[in-house]
């Protein structure tokens, strides 16, 4: 193996664009980070503008290879993650139509509400999904904007439209990892093709979808013209890579069936890797995504879970700053004892995911003049803990044999010792926080690595550089206040749609005419 040789990944996320140039041993050379802008006009909107998003990429991308030096001449591939739920449409020429629509743009929600009530077994059953985004949004952009839905040539995530307008690509070559695939709802992931039944319930032609794509595939080459703005040689492979979910797991070395992860991030998720895919009709607490190398993971993700917890800091630490704020609450949170004193929440602010419910949102229950801040900060990190242990019982019932009692944790919320002792005393599992932070990234560059023939064991290779820094087993003197909450949590869970429902209704129209 040639020590010289690196590459760069990208990860496109919601809040902020992150670029990393790597050797072959796992070290990050360089990195850089790039804020995401967005518009947000109204509540249960979200813009981000496709020219923006990519003018954000190529700053990144330029960043990292000045800082990468040398280093950056060497780079043999530049793979992709990020995030895996939305949809946006393009014209021929490459241009933005519809805008990048993440989960957190709730305008399609009265689509995917009707289209989950119709057919949502379908969705379940074909796509392994319960909580379809690029279905609904397609139909939702079709109906509110008729006459610019006519210019759409195709609808991609956004990876594909950062890899299109990086190389010579005509749009009709347009690609997607099959790692998507899933949350499209138009997916069948058994054959890893577009369905026909999904895309006529949606009333989506299939030649506006992209070819469907290996997680190690090289889609396309560095434009010179890109070359030369990002100081890059150019015809450098653009490699497919993988959602953030599924490049983290790879970058964790969560490879084999009965690996199972929880991601302490932004979208706080859980992913177990299985053989094949089981539905769990009654729960709906899991979809099906196709792994990188082979097989599924039955995962979990929970919207904008991290993103609670930074609403928490802006809103109640007085203007703190945000990393002194969460130290101090930290402090805090760690003597408050288990249950809060009888203080609950549900803190689902951005609607629910698995099982889908768009219109959910956040409550606290039981909280009296005993309270202070820490209690409601330590119960929001509860209500997540008990809604990743009703997914990890339900993977559990339906993979008895896959019980592993060990879930490796990375992302930012994993260095929170209070949070890691929750998350185990909930879920009865022991928690291993791993020493890789940059999981997806590095995920990436080994599906780069891999497509250009450097590293043609990909499981060797991720479990050979990710170690195991501390770990966290449950305490059984905790289990039966956990256990009970955890089933008071189901319940007011179910409850929360009946309440919010009326509220929102009576803004949808509003928000479906923003654009």
């Amino acid at each position: 193996m040639n020590d010289k040789v690196t590459f760069m990944a990208v990860d496109l996320g919601t809040s902020f664009i992150k670029a990393g140039v790597y050797d072959t041993k796992g070290n990050c050379l360089a990195s850089a980070r790039e804020k995401v802008e967005d518009e947000r006009p109204k509540p249960g909107v979200v813009i981000q503008k496709g020219e923006k998003l990519f003018a954000s990429v190529v700053k990144c991308m330029k960043r990292t290879t000045e800082a990468a030096g040398k280093a950056a001449d060497c780079i043999e591939a530049v793979s992709f993650t990020g995030q895996m739920a939305g949809f946006m449409g393009v014209d021929r020429e490459w241009n933005d139509v519809t805008t990048w629509s993440c989960f957190i743009d709730g305008r399609f929600v009265p689509y995917a509400n009707r289209q989950m009530q119709q057919y949502g077994r379908k969705f379940l059953e074909i796509s392994g999904t319960n909580s379809p985004l690029m279905a609904p949004k397609i139909e939702w952009f079709s109906a509110e904007f008729p006459e610019e839905s006519k210019r759409i040539e195709k609808y991609l995530m956004i990876s594909g439209y950062i890899i299109g307008k990086l190389s010579d690509m005509s749009v009709e070559d347009a690609v997607m990892d099959h790692s998507f695939l899933s949350w499209t709802g138009l997916g069948d992931i058994a054959s890893q093709t577009w369905s026909e039944e999904l895309c006529e319930i949606a009333g989506t032609d299939r030649k506006h979808l992209p070819r469907i794509t290996a997680s190690n595939e090289i889609c396309g080459r560095l434009s010179e013209g890109m070359a030369k703005e990002i100081g890059l040689k150019s015809g450098i492979p653009l490699v497919s890579g993988a959602g953030d979910k599924v490049a983290g797991c790879v970058g964790a070395g969560v490879l084999s069936p009965g690996d199972t992860i929880f991601e302490a991030a932004s979208y706080g998720a859980v992913s177990c890797m299985v053989d094949d895919y089981r539905p769990n009709y009654e729960a709906n607490y899991y979809d099906a995504i196709p792994a990188a190398i082979q097989g599924y993971y039955a995962h979990k993700y929970i919207p904008g879970s991290g993103i609670t917890l930074d609403w928490f800091m802006d809103t109640f630490m007085d203007g703190k700053d945000k990393k002194l704020a969460f130290e101090e609450m930290e402090q805090k949170t760690a003597s408050v004892s288990p249950g809060c004193d009888g203080l609950m929440a549900i803190g689902l602010l951005g609607g629910n995911a698995m099982p889908f419910d768009g219109e959910i949102r956040g409550m606290w229950l039981g909280h009296t003049w005993n309270h202070k801040k820490e209690h409601f900060y330590r119960a929001l990190l509860e209500s997540f803990a008990f809604d990743l242990a009703l997914t990890t019982d339900s993977i559990s019932q339906m993979y008895p044999e896959y019980s592993n009692p060990v879930i490796k944790v990375i992302g930012g919320g994993a260095g929170s010792k209070t949070w890691l002792r929750i998350l185990a005393d909930v879920t009865e599992r022991t928690f291993q926080r791993l020493d890789r932070e940059d999981a997806a990234l590095w995920g990436a560059v080994i599906l780069a690595g891999n497509a250009v023939g450097v590293f043609p064991d990909m499981k060797k290779t991720a479990r050979e550089h990710v170690s195991v820094r501390e770990v966290v087993s449950p305490d059984p003197e905790h289990r039966e206040i956990y256990q009970k909450r955890k089933q008071i949590y189901k319940e007011y869970a179910a409850q929360m749609h009946k309440f919010c429902v009326p509220r929102l209704r009576s803004n949808m129209r509003e928000w479906s005419r923003c654009k």
